[in-house]
C-alpha cells in the first residue's frame, strides 16, 4: 500500500479505494469570458493548477484509480439556483447571461464544460453540481459507495470555496481527504494559501495536505 507524504502526517491509502476528484476546472472559471471574469477577476491565476492537475490526471489513469470530474452549473430555467446566488455581487454578466461561451454556468453550454487540457475520458465520472460541495443535490456520495472508495485525492478550484466545501462535506460523511495544494488554486492567493492551512490544522482537523511530485513518488513506489 502506497505511503503518501502530506501535512500534518503521511498517509497511506489503497489505491482500489482511493478516487482522483477534480473539481470544477471549467472554461467559465479559467477562460476569458466566463462568470470569474465577469465577477473581475484575474482569471490567470487559476491557471497556475492546471500543469499539476493534468501530471496527477495522467497518473491517476495509469493507476487505473477512480477519477470523478465535478463541473458546477444550472439547469437552463435555473430553478436551482436560488435568488441569492443569482444576484451576488456585481458582475458584469450574471449566471444565465449569454456570455462568449454560451449562458453562463448553465449545464450543456460551453463554458461550463471542462477546459481541455483535463477533460475527462468517456470512462470517467462527471458530476454536475448546482452548489459549490459535490455532495449536495448529486449523486457524488453514491458513486462513491458504490466504488467502495475510502481517500479522497482533491484538486480543483477555488481552494477556498468549491474545494473546501467539497472536503468539508466529505470529512463529515467520513472520508479521508487529501487536498494537493499545487493542483488547487484561487482568485485570491492568500485565501489558497489559508484554505490549505485550515484542512491540515489542529492534526488535521478536516484532513491531510500534499501536493502532485509527493503523490507522484508514492505511486512509483508501487
Amino acid at each position: 500500500m502506497p505511503k503518501l507524504a502530506a501535512q500534518p502526517q503521511s498517509i497511506d491509502f489503497d489505491i482500489a479505494r482511493t478516487a482522483l476528484v477534480i473539481i470544477d476546472m471549467q472554461r467559465d472559471f479559467l477562460e476569458p469570458g466566463g462568470f470569474g471574469e465577469s465577477l473581475g477577476n484575474d482569471i490567470s491565476l487559476l491557471r497556475n493548477a492546471v500543469a499539476p492537475c493534468a501530471v496527477v490526471l495522467e497518473a491517476a489513469r495509469a493507476a487505473e484509480m477512480l477519477v470523478i470530474h465535478t463541473r458546477e452549473g444550472h439547469l437552463p430555467d435555473l430553478s436551482d439556483a436560488p435568488p441569492s446566488k443569482i444576484s451576488r455581487g456585481q458582475p458584469s454578466k450574471r449566471i444565465g447571461d449569454i456570455g462568449p461561451m454560451g449562458r453562463i454556468l448553465i449545464r450543456g453550454e460551453p463554458g461550463q464544460d471542462i477546459i481541455p487540457e483535463l477533460y475527462p475520458l468517456p470512462n470517467e465520472v462527471v458530476i454536475d453540481k448546482p452548489g459549490k460541495g459535490a455532495f449536495y443535490a448529486t449523486e457524488f456520495g453514491d458513486v462513491l459507495k458504490k466504488h467502495a472508495i475510502e481517500t479522497l485525492l482533491v484538486c480543483g478550484v477555488t481552494t477556498e470555496v468549491c474545494v473546501h466545501t467539497t472536503v468539508r462535506e466529505g470529512n463529515d460523511r467520513g472520508y479521508r481527504c487529501v487536498v494537493l495544494g499545487d493542483c488547487c488554486a484561487s482568485y485570491f492567493p492568500e485565501f489558497h494559501e489559508a484554505g490549505l492551512r485550515m484542512v491540515r490544522a489542529q492534526g488535521g482537523i478536516f484532513g491531510w495536505v500534499s501536493n502532485s511530485r509527493q503523490l507522484l513518488t508514492a505511486l512509483a513506489d508501487v
